[in-house]
């Protein structure tokens, strides 16, 4: 892929990119092997957290009981993790967490729900202080951990947060009506475990939300800002999104390539009740999905629609997706992340239309989506995989209209973290573009 001129001066420039990532073991029948994973760590008292869907299926029970024969430890089970979760279901978990510890090591069991909730209990067990210490500033402290955390093992059963892999956990802030977060480098997992057949029992609004989720990561770790058209950093002053660069863009490529071949089959498939054996094979390349995404968002960083995102989750009215839990109003993550990834990818084409054309191609390797290129192919191809698996058209479709552009905006602008990863310089006027177009997309 050719990478973009920076526009920086040489000698003001960055010149140093970073990456990381958790240990990965994927594949079918992974998850058996967890005991086995954490005995070289000589665990006693292992916390599991889970959410209750997740823990009604069994698969929770079963790894606990694996990871006692295997090691002997003691495994605590927290089931209460929240889907979307709050600042107060976090809370819930860090004082359970707290009162029943102390612990040599977590396992997450579930989607990026339960591992971000266990990121937050892995921070708050281990340092002092409570949960807005270390939020992102302007809504939290945004400290840095003082001490090391435990051994953290992310088991996903969604294919689509890529939370196994990063260095952030995400929550809305109740009061705010904002959803934010934590990141920092501490907070990646130790060791991934991504079991395809975990996410088998997704529904397929789950599987297609959880879709757009990868499909976003993907696309704007690919469309941030080249690293080295950022200032210059000292060594203190590197975090861990650093912009695009030429290892994070490996993984993003075939975390698309993946999803052109695998992700209108595998909500279809769950649409169907497809069984396991027939569906495991796109299963597979979406768990992969999720996971390379993750390995290269989780260092290149994302930008518009996911800033755009937390607003629109975090001021939901009575929106209420299908299979998903009906006891409060929601806009699941990736959802909103999707609802204004067309006109984002619009705005940003400029900055770079080689790579937005390069990503067109990979999504559409036929030219199935009859689009000529400019600023406009990304995102016909994004916006028409979002009418084939059931996205909902746009803003509107989930409770919102042109009243709340404003406060929509506000929102967005807040993630400034966020928007310094995009490859424009991003100003409220483009927010607002941005989200006025999105209240429908066709």
């Amino acid at each position: 892929m050719t990478q973009p001129t920076s526009q920086q001066a040489p000698e003001h420039r960055e010149t140093v990119f970073t990456y990381a990532a958790p240990g990965l073991k994927l594949g079918p029948g992974a998850s058996a092997e967890i005991g086995h994973d954490l005995a070289p760590y000589g665990v006693k008292r292992v916390l599991l957290v889970t959410d209750p869907g997740v823990a009604a299926t069994g698969h929770p029970a079963r790894i606990a009981e694996q990871i006692t024969g295997a090691t002997g430890a003691e495994v605590v089970v927290f089931d209460r993790a929240r889907v979307e979760p709050t600042d107060a279901s976090m809370i819930e978990a860090v004082e359970f967490g707290r009162a029943e510890g102390p612990f040599d090591a977590i396992v997450a069991v579930g989607g990026g729900s339960s591992i971000d909730t266990a990121k937050a209990v892995n921070l708050l067990v281990t340092n002092p202080g409570d949960l807005m210490d270390y939020v992102n500033a302007p809504v939290g402290r945004a400290q840095a951990p003082q001490h090391a955390l435990l051994p953290l093992v992310a088991v996903p059963t969604t294919t689509g947060t890529g939370a196994e892999s990063t260095t952030i956990c995400v929550l809305d802030v109740l009061d705010l009506h904002v959803k934010t977060g934590i990141s920092h480098a501490r907070l990646r997992p130790t060791l991934a475990v991504v079991d395809p057949d975990l996410t088998f029992t997704q529904p397929a609004m789950v599987t297609a939300s959880a879709g757009m989720d990868i499909l976003c990561h993907a696309l704007e770790s690919y469309t941030a800002r080249w690293y080295a058209d950022y200032p210059a950093k000292a060594a203190e002053q590197r975090v861990p999104y650093c912009g695009s660069n030429p290892i994070s863009d490996v993984w993003s490529e075939k975390a698309m390539s993946l999803l052109a071949g695998s992700f209108r089959a595998s909500v279809e498939a769950a649409r169907a009740g497809t069984p396991l054996d027939e569906a495991r094979g796109v299963r597979e390349q979406m768990a992969m999905a999720a996971t390379f995404a993750g390995l290269g968002f989780g260092n290149a960083g994302v930008h518009i629609p996911h800033a755009c995102a937390y607003p629109v989750a975090g001021r939901v009215r009575d929106y209420r997706p299908e299979g998903y839990p009906e006891d409060a109003a929601m806009v699941p993550h990736g959802m909103a992340v999707s609802l204004t990834a067309p006109e984002a990818f619009r705005l940003t084409f400029e900055a770079s239309p080689t790579r937005h054309l390069a990503a067109a191609r990979l999504l559409d390797p036929h030219g199935a989506v009859a689009e000529p290129d400019g600023p406009g192919r990304l995102s016909a191809v994004v916006a028409q995989l979002m009418r084939d698996i059931g996205i909902p058209n746009g803003l509107s479709e989930v409770g919102y209209g042109a009243g709340d552009v404003d406060g929509l905006v506000e929102g967005a602008w807040a993630q400034q973290r966020l928007l310094a990863t995009a490859p424009i310089d991003v100003t409220t006027d483009d927010l607002a573009a941005v989200v006025t177009a999105s209240m429908e997309h066709w």
